[in-house]
């Protein structure tokens, strides 16, 4: 897929998101104006109370300190009402960082393939073979000359050859494991840990887990087709 269909797709997924940020911004800010207008009642059926109380029935006194309790009652389902807004407006904008991370990936992978396929072979691969071909040369002139470990093939191999930088550059598991990590940032996969590295999605919409690491799945690269994740491959068999 070319990279103008990748930025055309992803542009239309968020074509509406600044109007649904801008709808529940405007929410949380109505909510805000109401739990302020129930706290103002709050204070004045206080007032009310401290002044009257000695003059009250005791049923007067239970109903004016019900008055009170509903509008807390009321101020807390505000409050609520609010966080939920908060946290459905940080799901629905992580939700398009990791479609985009996983588009951006999907897209390198395509791209590996495609240079992998018409036979290109970067400079350092070049460097390498040249290098190798030298190494042999001069290995079968004095084959009893014992080189310093530091030029040995093994240690140039990995001083210069791509896989070695590839396993410095990628992430390992068990490093962002040991990483902080946000109480608030969500989680996923079947290790239930947040998301790093390759990740892949899973095409069932019921999906409850949805995101899950390569490594944790057994795979290496993005595979062709339909993929569904373990659990939901199990629970289409039983179908």
């Amino acid at each position: 897929m070319a990279t103008a269909i990748y930025l055309e797709h992803y542009l239309d997924s968020i074509e509406n998101l600044p109007c649904e940020l801008q709808r529940n911004f405007t929410l949380m800010r109505e909510l805000d104006s109401r739990t302020e207008e129930k706290k103002g009642e709050i204070d004045k059926l206080a007032a009310e109370y401290i002044a009257n109380v000695k003059n009250l029935a005791s049923e007067q006194r239970v109903e004016h300190l019900q008055k009170i309790e509903n509008a807390y009652s009321k101020c807390k389902e505000y409050s609520d009402d609010k966080v939920q807004l908060a946290m459905q407006t940080y799901e629905m904008v992580d939700k398009h960082i990791r479609r985009l991370d996983a588009d951006l990936a999907r897209f390198e992978n395509e791209l590996k393939e495609k240079l992998e396929v018409s036979g290109y072979e970067s400079p350092d691969g070049r460097a390498l073979k040249k290098a190798r071909s030298l190494k042999d040369k001069r290995g079968s002139r004095g084959r009893g000359k014992k080189g310093s470990d530091e030029d040995s093939p093994r240690k140039k191999k990995m001083k210069n050859s791509p896989e070695f930088s590839d396993s410095i550059l990628a992430v390992h598991p068990s490093d962002v494991l040991d990483m902080p990590v946000d109480p608030n940032e969500p989680t996923y996969c079947l290790c239930h840990q947040v998301s790093y590295g390759e990740m892949i999605g899973c095409d069932n919409p019921d999906c409850p887990i949805e995101w899950f690491h390569f490594a944790c799945v057994d795979l290496t690269t993005k595979p062709k087709g339909k993929w569904y994740c373990p659990r939901c491959t199990q629970d289409r068999k039983k179908k």
